[in-house]
């Protein structure tokens, strides 16, 4: 049996506890790669319903969901730019050396 990180759990219950949320949008939300949720939800046993989803009333999220979808995608933006400037400082430091 696989051995799978502490997260493994949170990011399943996540996406159980939010029927109307596709995987996709689980795995965007924290920041992991789609295929790596599916699995999880895989070996966890977890599974939906198939066909068509009955019309529930939506929900908007709640304050503190929506605040951290937020700042997950500011974390996101924040890691691409710091890659960023990591890559430009070790590039313009190897082209001053003389």
């Amino acid at each position: 049996m696989k051995n799978y990180p502490p997260e493994f759990e949170a990011a399943v219950a996540l996406y159980e506890s939010r029927p109307e949320a596709t995987i996709r949008s689980v795995a965007a939300d924290l920041g992991i790669n789609p295929e790596t949720l599916r699995n999880w939800v895989r070996a966890a046993g977890a599974s939906r319903p198939r066909g068509r989803r009955t019309q529930e009333p939506a929900q908007p999220p709640s304050q503190l969901e929506a605040e951290n979808a937020a700042l997950r995608k500011e974390v996101r933006e924040l890691e691409e730019e710091r890659e960023i400037l990591r890559k430009a400082a070790k590039y313009f430091a190897g082209e001053t050396r003389w």
